[in-house]
């Protein structure tokens, strides 16, 4: 009997060796979120060019073309500027967006008509963007400290396999109470998100379309599509021509800048 009974404590040794050393979901999270930021380290500098179709209720559409220049900062967030090229009525205003790691990001907004740079407060930063879905905290780079995370489960999204994580938002003054996010188990790009306002019921969800490579190792989509679920209203961003180290510096990214994006 004694091999048996050896044999027995042995296998319960390594099952609760296996539970002490478990991930929790909320280290499971972070562990995810970690991963797919460090795969999107060291593009430098990035310009693109956009479509936004906004889409109201009843199918009816606008069209808006833009440019957008992003800038990796080391150690904070990513820095970006947004350039509306048409229609007449909106070409020129501009959107430069400071992300940061921990602090509350800073964002302003140039409007040709008043030629003035106008500062976005942090309690507006839920507010949507030039009319669309997208609010403007959803604009700023999308760094991992500004969340806590808790891992839900494995789930098939497409022909993909994917995680399923809950992230937080730490920032007081945000739009959302929580986050759903899919991220693809290969290549840990998100590929859906599911928004929830402040009283916790689904608002929107933004879905990630025909990913690229670029550089041989960064991953970018050609769609993304946000569907606002309360008002019947989606807004769709198509983005083409995609550059990356081009140059930019911070010298770029300034509210004086702001004024002279053409």
């Amino acid at each position: 009997m004694r091999p048996i009974i050896k044999t027995s404590l042995l296998a319960l040794s390594v099952v609760f060796a296996s539970n002490l050393f478990a991930q929790t979901p909320q280290e499971k999270g972070l562990e995810i979120a970690i991963e797919s930021d460090k795969r999107n380290q060291g593009w430098q500098d990035s310009t693109a060019d956009m479509t936004m179709t906004l889409r109201n209720k009843q199918g009816e559409e606008s069209i808006r073309s833009l440019r957008v220049k992003s800038l990796e900062v080391e150690d904070d967030g990513d820095k970006s500027m947004t350039i509306f090229d048409e229609p007449k009525d909106v070409r020129g205003t501009a959107l430069l967006t400071f992300s940061h790691k921990t602090e509350a990001d800073d964002q302003w907004l140039f409007l040709p008509a008043l030629k003035r740079v106008k500062r976005i407060a942090s309690r507006n930063k839920s507010g949507p963007f030039m009319g669309s879905e997208f609010a403007f905290e959803d604009l700023s780079s999308q760094e991992v400290e500004k969340y806590t995370y808790n891992y839900l489960n494995d789930e098939a999204c497409g022909d993909l396999e994917c995680f399923v994580v809950e992230r937080t938002p730490t920032d007081k003054y945000s739009g959302y109470t929580k986050q759903i996010a899919w991220i693809d188990q290969t290549e840990y790009r998100v590929i859906k998100i599911e928004f929830y306002d402040r009283k916790k019921s689904l608002l929107k969800t933004l879905d990630f379309k025909g990913y690229q490579q670029y550089l041989g190792q960064y991953w970018r989509p050609e769609m993304m599509l946000m569907q606002n679920h309360q008002t019947g209203k989606s807004t769709d961003l198509t983005w083409s021509n995609y550059a990356f180290q081009t140059g930019l510096a911070d010298g770029d990214f300034t509210k004086n800048s702001l004024k002279r994006a053409k």
